[in-house]
């Protein structure tokens, strides 16, 4: 079955401070994109799509893209903001894309078969390849079909700063109720809090954008865009998200979505600072020999 990866890596990095993409975390110069790829080929993904801006896309296609194009097909599209449906355009003052809905818009021409989108700079471990990939197999054509892969909110934080995580709410089926993005999450006094001092559970979900689709979902993510372009396109910095997407299609009942809960850890470099301690956990990983050493070297 053929099984599409799709990369969000069209983000700034604003709070990290550069292009965190390319940031070399492994024992042999491997960045975070490196695992995701070597993970996604172990578990049966025959194609990547990387959504990157032009501008870093020669530095981007040096340093990562042209190793690939020799274990995957390798295609790129291209987040713009002046990409809008037609009808619309881009108010002058606006700066930077509008949001991770948008960007899976930019693959519309690209996909015609059941895909996973994830993010570039986030680390998702084997295990969750593997039962993102599985899952895919169920998906058929004719329908929206959809699924998260889940972590527990206390194994996604940073101890450099607050994070926003979309907090799920899963029914006794693992069917996904709701989606609501929550910021400022953060550790005080033992307990996990929000910027509201709201407390929540360690072994919550947590969404980090690990989504699996079938290509019906890119006729309702345009009517959602449509509808958040007419209502909020002049509201400054506002974006449109895939979790927007995904409670719409709850809401209007127009698939279910499965929560896959995996055993792999997430870690990822929000800020600078954890840099650091990416290094160390994929080192730990490589010395147990869950990862070669030189990742490619024998792929």
């Amino acid at each position: 079955m053929k099984k599409t990866l799709v990369v969000l890596a069209a983000g700034i990095g604003s709070r990290y401070g550069g292009i965190k993409q390319l940031d070399k975390v492994g024992p042999s110069g491997e960045t975070i994109i490196d695992y995701s790829l070597f993970d996604a080929i172990d578990a049966g993904f025959n194609k990547v799509i990387f959504i990157i801006r032009k501008e870093i896309e020669k530095t981007f296609k040096e340093e990562l893209g042209n190793k690939y194009e020799k274990h995957i097909k390798t295609e790129y599209v291209y987040q713009k903001i002046d990409d809008l449906l037609p009808g619309f355009l881009p108010p002058p003052e606006r700066k930077k894309p509008w949001g991770t809905g948008h960007a899976l818009l930019t693959c519309l021409p690209k996909v015609k078969e059941p895909f996973l989108i994830i993010n570039a700079d986030d680390f998702y471990g084997n295990d969750s390849f593997k039962k993102a990939s599985i899952h895919l197999e169920s998906f058929g054509l004719e329908t929206v079909q959809s699924a998260m892969v889940g972590f527990m909110i206390r194994n996604t934080l940073s101890i450099h700063g607050t994070v926003s995580r979309g907090l799920c709410r899963v029914d006794n089926e693992d069917n996904l109720t709701s989606i609501k993005e929550i910021h400022g999450i953060h550790h005080k006094d033992g307990i996990i809090r929000s910027d509201s001092e709201h407390a929540i559970k360690s072994n919550e979900v947590a969404s980090m954008n690990m989504w699996l689709f079938n290509p019906k979902v890119f006729k309702f993510a345009e009517s959602y865009f449509k509808r958040f372009l007419k209502e909020k396109i002049n509201l400054d910095g506002l974006e449109f998200y895939i979790p927007e997407i995904i409670n719409n299609l709850i809401l209007e009942e127009k698939t279910k979505v499965k929560v896959l809960r995996t055993t792999s850890e997430w870690f990822g470099v929000t800020y600078r600072e954890d840099k650091p301690t990416v290094k160390e956990k994929i080192k730990q990983l490589v010395e147990k020999g869950l990862y070669p050493e030189q990742l490619w070297k024998h792929k």
